[in-house]
């Protein structure tokens, strides 16, 4: 059964990829981007657990003791501590050892195995989470959650592209931000309401209800079907690969797409080394964008919101249960602009959103440094007004992300790799992803206590960088077929002198309207 739309793609020799968007190949992405939930999920629930008075009493008593007694200490540095962040940060240094692991798993067993590893170890960081009694089986758990986000996050985003139809893959392979998105939300839901049970042990609610859509993530990836472009990159097998092409494209109509898939398949088995292979000067574009990408995605300052929002808002004087309401704010705005993105990415294209959104983060962060730099000290409160006016204008940054960086930094990387370099490639962006996590989670409150509002200004600067990065030296991808991506670069202005002007057949891209 086919959903009743069709789609239709030209590749650079002229033929037509038809066929219609199915309602398998929209389940079968809609069970891969669960692992967007979670992932979501573990962002959102970390700020909210050390926002709670009955979990740092527990795991982290100075952090604790500072919040309620320090009646000295300045506004900035009442969360300042290395072992707390350390909870938080230590699921992406988990993750981005863990990619690289899954790009072996993933180019040797295809993308669905990569995921179920991902889905397995996440279902054992949810336990030990739940069950924590030392901060040990703590940290333990956020480790194997970190394994897990490695493994999804490396072939969640491949399986989404490769099964997308090419007019339409912006808009399914943002589906895994939206759920990020959702997972955020999630969390900050479940933490609003955890915090409000008697007893103080709300916190392993949070921290156990990972394990919902884990179990969701096991068992469709146990029945979800492997991608064309694996099967034919694993075995080879051109009847196989051309049935499975029939039934998610809904028509008997695919031998353009099935060359492509042959063609790329051939250059693939060729390599046998894809991480050296990465670094030829034919791939050079695409190892930019696997490292500058996800290295901006993290400077646009988001995890600062996503983190520690309850713990941002408890420093502007917000309470605790007003702080946890706040983060559910800021992740319904995150949320439904993602899914606005989902809309738009593929009329408007990569660029335009890229640069709207930049523009809108620029702004409305100068403006939060501002009002903080005036009206917040190290001591007292912020007058309730401007607490407000700053939990509008996050929202408005949080948006600008929500249709810009957050979706496309994984979009593009994912759509760009040519099928030799795919799976190493999404491997790096995945890590350079998780490194720069890593390093803004670990040291964003030790920078809010020494830079104070200046944080803001900080994360603003860089967002004029990656704008301008973007309008340079980012060509558009919109519509163009996932195996034909290369001739993109051979056109760019500035790319085209590093790796040639000139395609293998000699002829131009031509994307359909």
């Amino acid at each position: 059964m086919a959903v009743g739309m069709v789609v239709e793609a030209s590749n650079n020799n002229g033929r037509e990829y038809g066929g219609r968007i199915t309602s398998f190949v929209i389940m079968s992405c809609m069970v891969a981007a669960t692992g967007g939930i979670i992932f979501g999920y573990d962002i959102g629930i970390s700020g909210g657990v050390t926002s709670m008075a009955s979990f740092l009493e527990k795991f982290f008593p100075h952090v604790y003791t500072k919040m309620k007694e320090d009646t000295q200490i300045s506004n900035y540095c009442k969360f300042d501590s290395q072992l707390l962040t350390t909870f938080t940060s230590s699921l992406y240094i988990a993750g981005l050892i863990a990619t690289f692991f899954a790009s072996s798993v993933t180019r040797a067993f295809g993308r669905r195995t990569s995921i179920l590893v991902g889905a397995a170890a996440f279902l054992m960081g949810a336990a030990l989470g739940g069950a924590a009694l030392n901060i040990y089986m703590l940290i333990i758990g956020r480790v194997l959650l970190g394994i897990g986000v490695g493994f999804a996050n490396q072939s969640v985003p491949l399986y989404l592209s490769e099964m997308a139809p090419p007019r339409y893959r912006g808009a399914f392979n943002n589906g895994f931000q939206l759920c990020v998105g959702i997972g955020v939300l999630s969390a900050n839901l479940i933490n609003y309401g955890t915090e409000k049970i008697k007893g103080g042990w709300g916190w392993r609610i949070s921290l156990a209800m990972a394990a919902v859509p884990a179990s969701m993530l096991t068992i469709g990836a146990i029945f979800m079907p492997e991608t064309p472009n694996s099967i034919m990159q694993h075995t080879n097998d051109h009847d196989q690969t051309k049935q499975m092409l029939r039934k998610i494209r809904g028509t008997s109509n695919v031998e353009a797409e099935l060359q492509d898939l042959m063609e790329a398949s051939k250059a693939s088995s060729s390599i046998k080394h894809p991480f050296k292979n990465i670094l030829k000067a034919k791939y050079r574009p695409q190892l930019v964008m696997a490292v500058a990408i996800p290295f901006f995605q993290q400077f646009t300052g988001i995890n600062v919101i996503s983190f520690y929002a309850p713990i941002l808002f408890l420093t502007i004087g917000l309470g605790e249960s007003a702080s946890l309401l706040s983060a559910v704010v800021t992740g319904l705005v995150g949320t439904t602009s993602t899914f606005i993105s989902m809309l738009l990415v593929d009329k408007l294209g990569r660029r335009t959103l890229f640069i709207i959104g930049g523009i809108q983060m620029f702004f409305s962060q100068v403006i939060i440094g501002s009002i903080m730099a005036v009206e917040l000290g190290d001591h007292g409160e912020i007058r309730k007004e401007y607490a407000y006016l700053l939990l509008v204008l996050i929202c408005i940054y949080v948006a600008g992300f929500g249709w810009s960086w957050g979706p496309l930094g994984w979009l593009v990387p994912s759509e760009i790799f040519s099928l030799e370099i795919r799976s190493a490639a999404q491997s790096v962006n995945v890590a350079v992803n998780f490194l720069f996590t890593f390093i803004v989670a670990q040291t964003f409150l030790s920078m809010l206590c020494h830079f104070k509002s200046g944080t803001f200004f900080f994360f603003g600067g860089w967002v004029v960088v990656m704008t301008a990065f973007v309008y340079f030296l980012l060509p558009e991808t919109k519509n163009v077929p996932i195996e034909q991506m290369e001739k993109v670069w051979r056109e760019h202005f500035f790319w085209k002198r590093i790796v040639g002007n000139k395609s293998s057949e000699g002829t131009k891209v031509v994307v359909a309207p």
